[in-house]
């Protein structure tokens, strides 16, 4: 497992399920049904709005498979990776 905080591009449903995310170049399709991460308030004194988290496993066009947890700034509105799982 890494943790990180890195920007990627995620492509989501209209109802905002991840379908696919392009992270360090390579672009992966996501092959399971997404599960909605609880909201992440340990950094924070007050709580925040609504922050969108996922965690899913994605596939690359070469077949390496990995679990991506991702949240979506709802400041900037980027997504942000927070874990990799192999």
């Amino acid at each position: 497992m890494a943790f990180t905080l890195q920007e990627v591009a995620v492509w989501t449903t209209p109802r905002g399920v991840p379908q696919r995310l392009v992270w360090n170049g390579t672009r992966c399709r996501v092959t399971d049904t997404p599960t909605r991460l609880e909201p992440d308030y340990s950094a924070l004194t007050h709580p925040a709005p609504s922050l969108d988290g996922w965690r899913f496993q994605g596939s690359d066009d070469t077949g390496t498979t990995l679990v991506f947890d991702v949240r979506l700034d709802p400041e900037s509105r980027v997504w942000r990776l927070i874990r990799v799982y192999e």
